[in-house]
């Protein structure tokens, strides 16, 4: 099978983007979607997604992790594809689209380059002994830490991920140094299975998780750096509920191409 595919990439989590509007490619293959994302066989990808119609939206995200298992919600993807749909001219400045976790909406720069995702409204968040846990689109862990630049986050992060507790359904794990003006985080997400230079829910998890520590409440911004570059999250917060929740950074292009490769 013939694939045209475009890269892209959101503070260094990078992404394959196909257009599937006429549906040409049946991704309903695991393997076939691995070999895809693969760095060394493949393209190379934390994960791979696919624009599509759909009615009463201006594109449907279908998502897929590098291990070729349909995903939660990506939140870096999510504007990495509304920068896709602009290229391809299946938005303007702003769009109503449709994820696994429900509608998003979303704007972006007239570059094309800068992208503001509403993510999900978030009123839970619980412990687990220090760290907090809390799903932002995909579940994830957030533990605060010190000398994060020399943490071990893939062996740590791996750790917690096939604990007892989480196992089963997997969670992202996020480390996170408050440095005062901004936080650092790290982040091992589960489905790549290995740390990645970003992630988007695991960012705004953290941003959500520290306002509640902090006590913080109304209208909030968290500038927040990563190992790809810099992210940030704004959202309003009244003690109880957390709303208007947007993940704002840049989403490039890298190349396009086409690659030929046999489902298996």
């Amino acid at each position: 099978m013939n694939i045209h595919f475009y890269k892209y990439q959101g503070a260094g989590n990078d992404f394959i983007l196909v257009d599937n509007r006429e549906m040409a490619v049946n991704h309903h293959h695991p393997a076939f979607i691995a070999r895809l994302c693969d760095r060394r066989f493949g393209i190379g990808g934390d994960g791979i997604m696919f624009l599509q119609e759909k009615p009463g939206f201006d594109f449907e995200m279908i998502y897929y992790n590098s291990d070729g298992q349909p995903s939660s919600m990506c939140g870096n993807g999510g504007r990495c594809i509304v920068a896709f749909a602009k290229k391809l001219g299946v938005i303007a400045e702003e769009t109503n689209f449709l994820a696994v976790d429900g509608p998003h909406y979303a704007k972006i720069s007239e570059s094309g380059e800068w992208v503001s995702l509403q993510m999900i409204d978030v009123d839970t968040i619980s412990r687990d002994g220090s760290a907090y846990v809390l799903n932002t689109g995909s579940p994830h862990f957030v533990q605060e830490t010190t000398d994060l630049k020399n943490k071990d986050v893939y062996h740590e992060g791996k750790a917690i991920r096939y604990n007892d507790t989480y196992r089963g359904e997997g969670i992202n794990i996020n480390f996170i140094e408050d440095l005062g003006d901004h936080y650092f985080v790290r982040t091992y997400e589960r489905g790549v299975e290995d740390e990645t230079f970003a992630c988007g829910t695991g960012v705004t998890a953290v941003a959500l998780a520290m306002a509640k520590q902090k006590g913080l409440r109304g209208d909030l911004v968290a500038p927040i750096r990563v190992l790809g570059g810099s992210l940030s999250i704004r959202f309003h917060y009244d003690g109880e509920r957390f709303t208007g929740i947007f993940l704002e950074g840049p989403a490039r292009m890298v190349f396009s191409g086409s690659i030929d490769l046999e489902l298996q």
